[in-house]
């Protein structure tokens, strides 16, 4: 049994986390905002105490005897790009400080992105080697988290890994897709191109959270600036790597559909309704999913990264089926009346 704690412990992987290890018998301590929702975490079983990554004064006390830290939480949707940095970036460096300081500091696992590297290269997956070239402000401050944390790899033991899509139970943002199929039928696929996407579900990438501190390993202390060397980075992602347009395919069979219109969408398209997005969360003040930003992801190309090297090194690998996974996030779905 060990002694951890997790950022962003409400969020939609954080949960999942949460109950993966407290299912293994840890003692878990939850960081969340007094503005958290906290209807599916508070029964997991976690301690809860508030703090916020963006007030290091507020980190001090929760990582106090810890043994584990896990950093999940972030920022996804912004309206300006210094929102991004604020949470992505200095957030992920209070952690990092505030584990420094500690005379025995805490196993840092520091949740990144893929968008944190970049698109496939030539449609080759990324691995660990890479140097990573991020498309949108999102990805850059994910990025600069990463170089961060990197600056105190002589002080604290960190393992960063980068999930790609991520979806599974309790994902707000992947219910619309789920919703979009179930009602209409119609899945919508932005752009023409069969570009490829590497997935994992949430649950498996829980796992690949707790090998990462169990025995991954750990930045290297002497090369702290070296933003491209692979030891201690891991990506996450299951064996299939689907179109968009497969992906919807595979959602309408979850959901127990006979059929799905996976309808293309021009880039000029995508473009113009982004713009609007941004706009109306300008005017609302709620950033939106769909931005200008997330389209410069989309037409970046495919998104596909290896796991070998999590395979290898801590001898994580995804058993179940992509399919069957989204069939239990669907039921998940149904089950708590969000479908």
């Amino acid at each position: 049994m060990a002694k951890v704690l997790v950022t962003g412990a409400n969020g939609f992987i954080g949960t999942n986390l949460v109950e993966a290890l407290v299912a293994q018998g840890d003692e878990v301590t939850c960081l969340v905002r007094k503005t958290s929702r906290l209807e599916r975490l508070r029964p997991l079983g976690g301690k809860l105490v508030y703090g916020d990554v963006t007030d290091r004064e507020s980190l001090a006390g929760p990582i106090v005897g810890q043994e584990v830290v896990y950093h999940l939480a972030g920022r996804t949707k912004a309206l300006r790009a210094e929102q991004f940095h604020r949470v992505n970036h200095e957030g992920t460096r209070n952690v990092a400080r505030t584990c420094a300081e500690k005379t025995s500091p805490p196993v840092l696992v520091v949740v990144s992105s893929l968008a944190a590297a970049g698109p496939a290269i030539d449609g080759r997956p990324r691995t660990e080697a890479d140097p990573p070239e991020p498309v949108s402000n999102y990805g850059r401050s994910k990025l600069a988290g990463e170089a961060a944390v990197r600056k105190l790899a002589d002080r604290v033991p960190v393992t960063i890994v980068r999930p790609p899509i991520t979806l599974g139970p309790a994902d707000v943002d992947g219910l619309k897709m789920f919703k979009a199929i179930a009602v209409t039928g119609v899945h919508m696929v932005p752009s023409f191109s069969q570009h490829k996407f590497s997935v994992i579900d949430a649950r498996d990438l829980a796992e690949l959270l707790i090998l990462a501190a169990r025995r991954g390993a750990r930045i290297p202390a002497a090369k702290t600036d070296d933003l491209s060397d692979a030891q201690g980075v891991y990506y996450a992602a299951c064996n299939e790597h689907p179109t968009y347009a497969g992906l919807g395919r595979m959602v309408a069979d979850a959901l127990g559909r006979r059929w799905v219109i996976a309808l293309p969408t021009a880039m000029p398209v995508v473009w113009t309704v982004a713009a609007c997005a941004q706009m109306i969360g300008w005017i609302c003040r709620r950033p939106r999913y769909l931005s200008v930003d997330k389209a410069r992801e989309i037409s970046a190309g495919s998104w596909v990264c290896s796991h070998q090297a999590a395979k290898d090194q801590l001898g994580f690998s995804v058993t179940t089926p992509l399919a069957e996974r989204l069939r239990q996030t669907a039921q998940w779905y149904r089950d708590e009346g969000w479908l």
